[in-house]
């Protein structure tokens, strides 16, 4: 293959080679072969593909591979090795791995190196951080899949939402505002009314994909168990977020035949923080999509059944069995149930903010919104850590960032390191005692009005985008109403039910009003919004698990 110039690489080599010791460790795991000028490692809509290191010569990763369009994704050279994070989370490859030149490589089968992630804390950690790190660089340049649609089409800004919460390295193309979008549907015959579209490489492209389309091409990570709904499972988590990857770790660790299912990417709304500071461990802190990925893992680690992309729909509990039914039909049943389903970000109350809903409008803060603002002028709205964290990550490429608070000051719901680090950075603004009133927009957001709230003054700030974070409703809604919430919709549990207990003995902690259905994290009433919390509370449910069975006289495995 004639590999020529197009243009620098996406993604940055890591900062230094494999060291001879790491090496050594590699290679004792797999075997090593010759490999020709453009020979293929591996192709974009692999399900799965090997751990390759460079011993001799150079290798490519490509996009578009023997397109007119293909583009040079990364190039590694001796003691460097390819691949990203999906590798390990079991994500199809989306690009292809072909030698540049002759050369010598070391092939790592990738269960090998789960095992390897598993049992050696250094290079695991040099390896997950390379991967996150290339990971991070995808996103930022949109690479992988293309996305076409109208930002008009409230179905377009759904799925631009759903990858930004998934950490999907996507690129988008609007029709309203990129020409090359129309050349391109031109090229491929596709009317405007199969839009949006999904352009998913070594895949067929997917027409106005529907949530079921979805979880077909994200689903699944390589190597999970399916659950036919037949059988009855020991523990089942509903919500992959810090709480529910720990219980179901836990629960699996312990013996519990565990599954796990969520709506999109696991890791929930905490892995899509910039940066998480006081998280035990950590002293230099961590990303939401670190905490991710090693949370997946792990649970992968001890057996979980990991289903992602797959949305409860309703819930049923009868002699003892607890039954979820999903939106795309399938059902999975266990003896005890942990609910770790969160909150959503509640929508900002004015008119004519939806209509720019994932595009200029946000409910979360990462690389691929930061991305589409580099230098201009933005609006966090919100007085909690969610908020402050959002803050400082958008002031990293953003200027300047207004963070506007309805309160009197940061000190009622911000953490006092947060606090200390917003306000010394110059490029962000506070603005106390501060409400939005609308929204202007062209074909992009340009623009927050806001009212001052003690002299009722208005005002507009020109931004580019506004992002949200101003509270919280529990994602509950596929519960039925058959399990007892405070007046806000949370789900009551432990000592808040003792006055409601049926049967015969008072719920346990984390238990709610149904016995053998525990509930964790944010979607619990009275719950501390905070990442540790949500993990000491997914550990302490699987050990009441087994406190239930033997109080309720059955056995524990």
């Amino acid at each position: 293959m004639d590999h020529v110039d197009r243009g620098e690489p996406w993604v940055r080599a890591p900062a230094a080679p494999l060291s001879g010791d790491q090496l050594k460790k590699l290679a004792a795991l797999g075997s090593e072969f010759p490999a020709n000028s453009g020979e293929v490692l591996f192709t974009a809509g692999a399900e799965s593909y090997d751990f390759f290191v460079v011993l001799e010569g150079s290798a490519d990763v490509v996009d578009r591979i023997g397109e007119p369009s293909e583009r040079l994704v990364a190039s590694y050279g001796p003691a460097e090795f390819l691949g990203e994070i999906g590798m390990l989370t079991g994500e199809r490859a989306r690009f292809a791995g072909v030698m540049r030149t002759p050369g010598r490589l070391l092939r790592v089968p990738v269960r090998r190196i789960l095992t390897l992630v598993a049992q050696d804390a250094g290079l695991s950690e040099y390896i997950l951080r390379t991967f996150l790190e290339r990971r991070a660089n995808l996103v930022r340049r949109g690479a992988g899949l293309t996305l076409i649609g109208s930002r008009y089409d409230e179905r377009s800004r759904t799925l631009l939402q759903s990858f930004s919460l998934g950490r999907t390295a996507v690129r988008w193309m609007d029709l309203e505002e990129q020409p090359e979008a129309e050349a391109l549907l031109r090229e491929l015959r596709i009317p405007v009314t199969d839009l949006p579209i999904v352009l998913v490489p070594g895949r067929p492209l997917l027409r106005n994909p529907q949530p079921a389309d979805i979880a077909a091409e994200f689903g699944e990570p390589a190597g999970a168990v399916a659950d036919d709904g037949l059988d009855v499972g020991d523990l089942l988590v509903v919500g992959g977020g810090p709480g529910g990857l720990a219980a179901a770790m836990y629960g699996a660790s312990e013996g519990l035949g565990t599954t796990l299912i969520d709506a999109a990417a696991f890791g929930g709304q905490a892995g899509t923080s910039s940066r998480i500071e006081n998280y035990l461990g950590f002293p230099a802190g961590l990303s939401g999509a670190e905490l991710a990925a090693r949370g997946t893992i792990q649970a992968a680690k001890f057996g979980v059944r990991l289903h992602r992309n797959v949305r409860a729909a309703a819930f049923a509990s009868k002699a003892g069995v607890h039954t979820v039914t999903c939106d795309d039909g399938r059902t999975f049943s266990a003896r005890d149930v942990v609910i770790a389903t969160g909150a959503d970000y509640r929508r900002l109350a004015v008119s004519g903010i939806d209509d720019w809903e994932g595009n200029g409008v946000h409910y979360s803060a990462t690389v691929a919104e930061a991305g589409n603002v580099l230098g201009r002028p933005v609006a966090v709205i919100g007085g909690a850590n969610s908020a402050g964290q959002a803050a400082m990550f958008l002031a990293r490429t953003s200027d300047p960032v207004y963070l506007l608070v309805r309160g009197p000051d940061l000190d009622h719901s911000m953490s006092r390191y947060l606090i200390d680090a917003v306000t010394c950075r110059p490029r962000i603004r506070v603005r106390v005692r501060t409400e939005a009133v609308g929204v202007t927009a062209d074909s992009s957001v340009t623009g927050l009005d806001v009212v001052d709230r003690t002299t009722g003054q208005r005002s507009a700030l020109e931004v580019a985008a506004v992002f949200v974070f101003i509270g919280a409703t529990p994602c509950t809604g596929w519960l039925g109403n058959q399990l007892a919430t405070d007046s806000g919709g949370f789900l009551l549990t432990g000592h808040d039910l003792d006055a409601r207990a049926a049967g015969h003995r008072a719920p346990f902690p984390f238990e709610t009003s149904v016995p053998g259905v525990f509930c964790i994290g944010d979607v619990r009433s009275g719950s501390v919004k905070r990442v540790a919390t949500a993990v000491g509370e997914g550990s302490a449910a699987v050990r009441l698990v087994f406190e239930r069975r033997r109080a309720d006289g059955e056995g524990v495995l």
